[in-house]
């Protein structure tokens, strides 16, 4: 089957008005899995029948395949993007950039050229929010230190992973990300940093994962407890 096609057949149906069309995740990189669904970036003015309406979030079904669709008007989608990007996580610019056109108006290069621009320039930790980040990573490890039940080490563990690996991206200007593409990210900023976070996780060796997080955290400006105002 060929998902640009069925994509196609899906926005002819229940977006007509799209104007720019990509596919995105691992359609567009082609590395499907047997429970891939197709996720879809729209954009279109206008692109909803109530013409107040700028975004929307939605799951569809169509010919047996899932799609997530993210549909925008411009103003709409600049509204989202922005947030993203202060959030340090621009899903849909990266969409936008990254994803397989298979609709175009003429003017997704240059709508292309601009969003790349800011992507490409990274995110920016400003010290009040790396502060907070280290206050929560060092309340977190002293949890991890305290705990001996083996189900609090794990969740504790869990989200300390999470933290860190933010931390760790953001203080070197990369985006962040959650669920699979965490790990990704972090692999992309150093696998070496990536896997000696990692390997003691999977292990279940605490100690060695906690004693791991101390050296990011110092790196990343150390501990913040005492004085802390928030």
């Amino acid at each position: 089957m060929d998902h640009a096609e069925r994509a196609e057949r899906f926005i002819a149906g229940t977006y007509p008005r799209a104007r720019i069309a990509i596919v995105a995740g691992s359609t567009a990189r082609e590395e499907r899995t047997a429970t891939s669904d197709t996720d879809l970036l729209l954009i279109g003015d206008p692109l909803f029948d109530d013409p107040t309406q700028s975004s929307e979030a939605a799951t569809h079904e169509f010919e047996g395949e899932i799609f997530e669709v993210f549909a925008y008007t411009p103003d709409g989608f600049a509204e989202w993007a922005d947030r993203g990007l202060d959030n340090h996580r621009p899903v849909i610019v990266h969409m936008l950039v990254e994803g397989m056109p298979i609709r175009d108006d003429g003017s997704l290069d240059e709508f292309r050229a601009h969003w790349s621009r800011l992507l490409a320039a990274g995110s920016t930790l400003t010290a009040e929010e790396s502060a907070f980040r280290r206050y929560v990573i060092t309340d977190l490890l002293d949890d991890l230190h305290d705990a001996e039940d083996p189900l609090e080490q794990r969740v504790v563990a869990n989200l300390l992973f999470e933290r860190i690996a933010e931390l760790m991206l953001l203080s070197e200007g990369h985006w962040v990300a959650t669920g699979k593409w965490l790990p990704r990210r972090l692999r992309s900023l150093s696998p070496e940093r990536a896997d000696l976070l990692g390997d003691p996780l999977l292990a279940g060796d605490i100690a060695r994962f906690a004693a791991r997080v101390e050296i990011e955290l110092r790196r990343a400006g150390g501990r913040v407890q005492a004085g802390f105002v928030r």
